[in-house]
């Protein structure tokens, strides 16, 4: 196998954007991916599309890359589109990694682009409640009826969670606090504006202990990343930041063995050649705030029970010891479904760039992002986890 570079990325701001659509989204971010890269749609030889949703929300299926991606000049390559709830777009990541690494091609574009605001709000929220097996009870512990079925799932995990490790619901608002401090300096934030742990607090329940800040909003965005072969970033003098690992696992039919998070940690740890206190900074899928602490003991940050003591220290604030959700995370940064993962290896690329200004990990060399999506036997339906140097 191949070592495999980024070579550009580029986003849009993630937001409610009523009158915008897929195409202009995906256009902007694949403009400024590749003038990042210094390159041009020439220059790309296979595109990996990750979307979720567009046809609960839109209409548009089986053709979404296609679609979205015919005024960008692209029209004409390869492209394979990837559906894999909230982590389509770290799905489209991995196999465009294996396709350069195992030397099919040379140069690889991944596009994330979601469209999930909609004038009927029944349709966006609609869309999260097929990202479970319709065939699968739910839990008993899950409290039904706030519209929002993922929130209860998170609520549920939640309650759970808080009587094995003694956390609190300020512990989830401390969270919250440091997104939204680091949405204020991202200026692609859907959220920009910072909070207080009492403000948090007193926002309006959405499932118990869940309040409304607590909780990713619907969003609309794109991201696009342009990777290649090393021996391309040669000769077009590309300043490397290496993908070391991509893994990805899906849930056990039953829920039995360890979660998804765990195992792909596990896959990308030992592919890159580290462990959890190699990492400097973390992107990782905060759909609530409890998932943030949560995955802290899943990623290995921190032991067992101990994620409530590592949020109290400070240590994963910008800056900190292991920085995490920099780009303020998908309950700041905006979590439209498809763009999501991909949006999370921009804000990575730039740390090890040292280029994310006052969000910047001092002395970055080496990050992670983990990513899910879907509900599955009590676990995410699916996980990755990829690993970056440079």
């Amino acid at each position: 196998m191949r070592k495999v570079v980024i070579g550009g990325v580029g986003m849009t701001r993630f937001g409610k954007f009523l009158d915008r659509n897929m195409k202009s989204l995906a256009q902007e971010s694949v403009v400024a991916a590749l003038s990042d890269a210094g390159a041009t749609v020439n220059d790309v030889d296979r595109v990996f599309f990750g979307n979720a949703a567009a046809g609960a929300v839109t209409g548009q299926e089986m053709i979404r890359a296609q679609a979205a991606l015919r005024n960008t000049g692209l029209d004409g390559k390869p492209m394979f589109n990837i559906e894999n709830a909230c982590a389509s777009g770290s799905s489209a990541l991995n196999l465009a990694w294996l396709s350069v690494a195992s030397g099919q091609s040379e140069t690889a574009l991944v596009v994330g682009v979601e469209k999930l605001t909609h004038q009927d709000k029944t349709i966006s929220f609609g869309a999260f409640t097929k990202a479970v097996d319709l065939e699968e009870p739910l839990p008993e512990n899950v409290k039904k009826g706030t519209g929002s079925i993922f929130m209860d799932l998170y609520a549920a995990k939640a309650r759970k969670w808080m009587e094995a490790t003694g956390a609190d619901a300020s512990d989830f608002a401390r969270v919250v606090v440091k997104s939204r401090h680091a949405g204020s300096l991202n200026p692609n934030a859907q959220f920009c504006r910072t909070t207080s742990i009492e403000e948090v607090l007193e926002s309006r329940i959405v499932s118990d202990p869940l309040t409304l800040f607590m909780c990713s909003s619907i969003g609309d965005g794109g991201a696009a990343v342009f990777i290649c072969s090393e021996d391309y970033a040669a000769k077009h003098d590309v300043r490397p930041v290496y993908i070391r690992a991509s893994s990805i696992v899906s849930a056990t039919a039953d829920g039995s063995g360890e979660l998804v998070a765990i195992r792909a940690a596990k896959a990308a740890y030992e592919e890159a050649g580290i462990g959890p206190s190699d990492v400097h900074v973390v992107e990782l899928h905060d759909a609530s705030a409890p998932a943030e602490l949560i995955h802290y003991e899943n990623l290995g940050l921190c032991p067992p029970g101990d994620a409530p003591k590592l949020i109290r220290s400070g240590d994963t604030d910008l800056g900190g010891r292991i920085s995490v959700n920099p780009s303020g995370g998908l309950l700041s940064r905006g979590h439209p479904i498809g763009a999501t993962g991909v949006a999370q290896i921009v804000e990575l690329t730039e740390q090890l760039r040292g280029t994310a200004g006052a969000r910047q990990r001092p002395g970055a060399k080496v990050a992670l992002a983990e990513n899910n999506g879907g509900q599955l036997a009590g676990d995410s339906a699916v996980a990755l986890v990829t690993i970056l140097s440079t």
